[in-house]
C-alpha cells in the first residue's frame, strides 16, 4: 500500500513538471519580443568610420533615461536587406545612364553571402523591378531596366519601399537605399505617412542626392530637407552629388558605413506603452573617462569633432506579461 502511495505521488510530481515546462514554453521570449537594437556608425572628423570603440564608449538613454546595454557587437554581422530606389523621372534622364552603371559597382560591391537586395524605379509611379535577392545577375539586369517616366513620387517612394523592409524577416538590417534629385511632384502620400513607415520599417535611409543645380534658389528642395530629416532620425545619411562622376564614391561611402556599424541591444526599462514612439539617444563618452588606459588615446570619441549616427526613436510594440 506505501509502494502505490509513493508511486502516485510521483506521478503527480511529475504532471507537476511537464505542466510547468509546457506553460514556460508557451511564454512569450524576452529576448525576442523585448529587445531593441541600434545600429550606430561613429565617424572620426574627416568622416571616416571609427572601428574598435568598447562598449564603455557609449551611453544609451530611452526617454532620458539610462539604459543597461546588454549586446554589443563592434562591427555586426548581421546580413542586410537593402532596397534600392532608383529615380527615373525625366529630370533625371540625363543622369540615368550613369546613375545605373553606379549601382550596378554598389551591389556587386556590397552583397555578401546572407545578404538580399529588392531594386525599386520611381517616377509618377513606383515599380518593383527585381524582388529580394542574393543573384548579382538578376538584380544588375533589373537595374538596366530602369527607364524613365514622368513625375516623381518620392514619398510615395518611400513609403512602398519601407513596407517592403517592414515585412522582412526579424534579424537582420534593414536599409533604403535612393538615387534620386528629390524633386519631390507626384506622391499620393505625405511626408508624414512616409514617415511612420520609415520609422516601425526600423530601416536606415541613405540618400544620394544628384544636385544638377548647386544652388537651393534653383532647385525644389521640399524633397531634399525630407530625406534629411529621414537621414537623421534612422541614423543613416545624405550625401550629395554635384557632378555624376561622385557617384561610385558615394556608393562607396554607404558601403563601407554599413560594413564598419555598431550594434546595440537593450531591454527597455521602464517598459515603454505598447504603440507608443519612444525617443533614444546615444551619447559618446571620452575614452579616457570609461577606462583610464586610453587617457591618451587621440582617437576618443570624447574629442572634438567625432559623431555617431544612430535611429532616434522606435515604436514600442506589443511586450510580454
Amino acid at each position: 500500500m506505501r509502494k502505490r502511495f509513493l508511486f502516485a505521488g510521483l506521478l503527480i510530481v511529475v504532471g507537476l513538471s511537464v505542466a510547468v515546462a509546457v506553460r514556460a514554453a508557451q511564454r512569450p521570449i524576452r529576448a525576442e519580443v523585448n529587445l531593441v537594437t541600434v545600429l550606430a556608425s561613429v565617424l572620426d572628423p574627416s568622416g571616416l568610420p571609427v572601428p574598435d570603440l568598447p562598449v564603455t564608449a557609449f551611453e544609451l538613454l530611452e526617454e532620458g533615461r539610462p539604459q543597461q546595454i546588454e549586446i554589443f557587437e563592434r562591427e555586426t554581422n548581421l546580413p542586410l536587406d537593402v532596397a534600392l530606389m532608383i529615380d527615373a523621372s525625366l529630370s533625371m534622364t540625363k543622369e540615368m545612364a550613369f546613375g545605373r552603371a553606379a549601382a550596378v559597382r554598389f551591389l556587386r560591391q556590397l552583397l555578401r553571402p546572407g545578404d538580399r537586395l529588392a531594386v525599386f524605379q520611381f517616377s509618377d509611379a513606383v515599380d518593383l523591378l527585381v524582388d529580394f535577392s542574393a543573384d548579382p545577375v538578376v538584380l544588375e539586369r533589373a537595374v538596366h531596366r530602369v527607364s524613365a517616366g514622368a513625375g516623381t513620387s518620392l514619398y510615395d517612394a518611400l513609403l512602398l519601399g519601407a513596407q517592403s523592409l517592414e515585412g522582412r524577416p526579424s534579424g537582420r538590417r534593414r536599409v533604403l537605399v535612393l538615387v534620386t534629385d528629390a524633386g519631390e511632384t507626384t506622391s499620393r502620400a505625405d511626408f508624414q505617412s512616409a514617415r511612420r513607415a520609415v520609422l516601425r520599417s526600423e530601416a536606415l535611409i541613405y540618400t544620394i542626392l544628384i544636385r544638377p543645380v548647386k544652388s537651393e534658389g534653383g532647385r525644389n528642395t521640399a524633397g531634399e530637407h525630407a530625406l534629411l530629416t529621414l537621414a537623421e532620425l534612422t541614423g543613416g545619411a545624405l550625401y550629395p552629388a554635384d557632378d555624376v562622376a561622385e557617384l561610385d564614391a558615394l556608393f562607396a561611402r554607404v558601403e563601407q558605413e554599413l560594413r564598419t556599424q555598431y550594434r546595440l541591444g537593450y531591454y527597455p526599462n521602464p517598459r515603454p506603452h505598447p504603440g507608443s514612439y519612444r525617443r533614444i539617444e546615444l551619447r559618446l563618452r571620452s575614452i579616457a573617462a570609461a577606462d583610464s588606459a586610453a587617457a591618451t588615446d587621440s582617437r576618443s570619441p570624447g574629442s572634438s569633432g567625432y559623431h555617431v549616427r544612430y535611429r532616434r526613436g522606435y515604436y514600442a510594440g506589443q511586450l510580454p506579461e
